[in-house]
């Protein structure tokens, strides 16, 4: 736009144009440097900063979308997007924070019952259950990671896996994590992601022409009895998780049973169709008798 249809339009004082859009002139001094909104024009030798009258609603829309704490990046692709496109982002970004408050709020349960010494009544909010499991072929992925990788290391290690399962027969159960140790901050495991597969000579095949490529080979898991509780999305993320854990130890204990096996967890659900409070998850034990007897 040039000077002179600058000063054919409105132009407001920083001042003016504060009282208008209903915010501070230190706001709109910080929304200028951030690159949010720019002033229409300043003066070279007064530094003085006039708006147009049609930026109003660009500065209240930005104060709005701080007030969800929304990241300055993401405020930037929101105002400048046109039409629907800006309402879709907002709702993308919405709910991730639901997620991220889903998640938040079943981590600050799981503290309120530790730290109050209420850790029976915690364990008490979770079934735990049994079910039998026949022997199974598949194909697995190892790693050692810590908590805090843990997830896009699943995400992207079963993509793969289940990707491969297609020239091994196809894929015939949910597919799983087995952890044979501990994966902490402090702990890095390691971590197995599971997929059980139809054909165990092509898995066989296919694990050969991997090499050692991501820590891949084939094995076939015994029949066995597993217990374990189901958890939603939000119940997943570390350390939450651990109180369904614990709640399935502590069952196991009162019904006489002790671990088989490393602890796992289950994947039976669309990840990215769920939402938080959906049931994505089992989280289980192989178990048997104390004393090594059969579970029946």
């Amino acid at each position: 736009m040039t000077e002179d249809a600058l000063v054919d339009e409105e132009l407001l004082t920083i001042g003016a144009f504060a009282a208008r859009a209903r915010l501070s002139a230190k706001a709109l001094r910080l929304y200028d440097r951030l690159g949010l909104l720019a002033p229409a024009q300043v003066d070279e030798l007064s530094g003085y900063r006039y708006y147009r009258a049609d930026q109003v609603e660009r500065a209240r829309l930005v104060a709005l979308l701080r007030q969800l704490d929304m990241p300055l990046a993401r405020i930037a692709e929101v105002v400048e997007a046109e039409g629907a496109t800006g309402a879709d982002l907002l709702a993308r970004y919405w709910a991730d924070v639901e997620t991220r408050f889903a998640g938040q709020r079943t981590l600050a349960e799981y503290l309120r019952g530790r730290l109050s010494g209420r850790s029976s009544e915690m364990y008490g909010k979770f079934v735990v259950e049994t079910v039998d499991v026949p022997e199974r072929v598949v194909i697995t992925e190892s790693r050692h990671t810590l908590a805090d990788e843990l997830p896009a290391w699943i995400g992207a290690s079963l993509g793969r896996l289940e990707e491969a399962a297609r020239s091994c027969g196809g894929v015939t159960a949910a597919p799983y994590v087995v952890y044979h140790s501990e994966v902490s901050m402090e702990s890095d495991g390691p971590a197995e992601s599971c997929v059980p597969v139809a054909d165990e000579a092509a898995a066989r095949a296919w694990a050969a022409g991997r090499g050692r490529a991501w820590e891949t080979r084939v094995r076939v898991e015994p029949a066995q009895r597993l217990a374990y509780t189901r958890i939603t999305k939000a119940q997943v993320a570390h350390p939450q998780i651990l109180a369904a854990f614990e709640a399935v130890e502590e069952w196991m204990a009162r019904e006489g049973l002790e671990m088989a096996g490393p602890c796992r967890e289950v994947y039976f659900a669309d990840w990215d169709a769920a939402g938080p409070e959906d049931e994505v998850c089992d989280v289980a034990f192989p178990v048997r008798r104390s004393g090594g007897q059969a579970v029946r």
